[in-house]
């Protein structure tokens, strides 16, 4: 029989229970309130809270070493190494090393942090009575005490070891991370501030693939060109292109009004990136009257009788000229490289 079959007058007073004796006569379902707190090993001797103190510091400590394992293996390992693992069987090496390497070093940050609270922190349980949702005054002040308390219960000053190794393994652990955005691709170094074009290599017609001689170019028609060597099927063809695409025209030397520009020319030949210094399109028109040459993009101008400099639109600088001249078998050769870097905004590229 339950305790709901028996009459109200027949319960008795008081009911025995693991907690100790609870009132049941006036209401049956009384809150038998909190067992007696029972104080851990850890709040009556210091030896064992120094025991758990290096606990928690090994693991962070642990996790440190793990952080730095990851970032070695991610230099050492080649991606293309395979390992045995029983019973996984033939597995990436370096997928291997990467998960157990960054698995032990958040899991032992975690576990650090878990028997950090349940060995040395407060372990007083508080009872709150319920309250609005809009807190008075007194409570917000309340909650900050309680703040307070709380960190000065963690012993969060006090335990040095713990609170310097946490904060090494908080600054580690997020440089796996970091070390993960190089397969992003790889570091440009000074690749964006060099072409193909190199002292002594011939110009060669993009039409006819021919090495080009000064005679080629007639006044008033505009010719383009590609360095010597660099062929249409190669892989990267488009890449080596976008940089060192190149246009000549022939001008009356003359009508040359930039001295540098004259004196990188042959004959009135000359030659300019053909990359807009705006946003990197292809410039393709070429008005011969005046020498003017037009990006279809956006109408940035450029005067090629005066050193390609920018007469209207949007384009920031000129365009960069190639130092040119002949070699014994009177083929067009660069002098070397372009003196500025091709293409747009080159200063916000790096």
């Amino acid at each position: 029989m339950s305790s709901q079959d028996i009459p109200e007058e027949n319960l008795p007073a008081e009911q025995e229970t693991g907690h100790g004796s609870v009132a049941v006569k006036d209401d049956p379902f009384a809150d038998p309130g909190l067992p007696e707190h029972e104080h851990r090993i850890q709040d009556i001797e210091e030896r064992a809270a120094r025991r758990s103190e290096r606990v928690v510091a090994m693991l962070f400590t642990i996790s440190m070493l793990a952080t730095v394992g990851f970032i070695a293996s991610y230099v050492t390992i080649d991606v293309d190494t395979s390992v045995y693992i029983f019973p996984i069987g033939h597995i990436s090496a370096l997928n291997f090393a990467l998960g157990m390497t960054l698995g032990v070093a958040l899991f032992c940050i975690g576990a650090g942090a878990v028997h950090w609270a349940r060995t040395l922190m407060s372990d007083v349980e508080v009872a709150a009575e319920r309250h609005p949702i809009e807190a008075e005054p007194e409570v917000r002040a309340q909650v900050l005490s309680d703040f307070a308390d709380g960190a000065r219960e963690s012993q969060f000053g006090r335990r040095k070891l713990i609170r310097n190794t946490l904060f090494g393994a908080l600054a580690l652990v997020p440089l796996s991370g970091v070390v993960l955005l190089r397969d992003l691709g790889p570091l440009p170094e000074t690749k964006l501030r060099h072409t193909a074009w190199k002292k002594g290599k011939k110009l060669v017609n993009m039409n006819t693939n021919e090495p080009l001689r000064a005679s080629d170019i007639v006044v008033g028609s505009l010719t383009f060109a590609k360095p010597e060597g660099v062929e249409e099927h190669d892989e990267d063809f488009q890449q080596v292109m976008g940089k060192a695409a190149l246009m000549l025209v022939r001008i009356q030397p003359e009508n040359i009004k930039d001295k540098r520009e004259l004196e990188w020319s042959h004959e009135g030949v000359v030659a300019y990136s053909k990359i807009c210094t705006h946003v990197g399109c292809p410039i393709s028109l070429y008005e011969q009257q005046t020498h003017h040459v037009l990006c279809p993009c956006h109408q940035s101008t450029f005067d090629l009788s005066d050193g390609a400099r920018v007469i209207f639109g949007p384009a920031g600088h000129a365009l960069p000229q190639l130092h040119i001249d002949v070699d014994d078998e009177g083929y067009l050769v660069a002098q070397g490289d372009f003196a500025e870097p091709v293409g747009p905004a080159f200063w916000e590229r790096g």
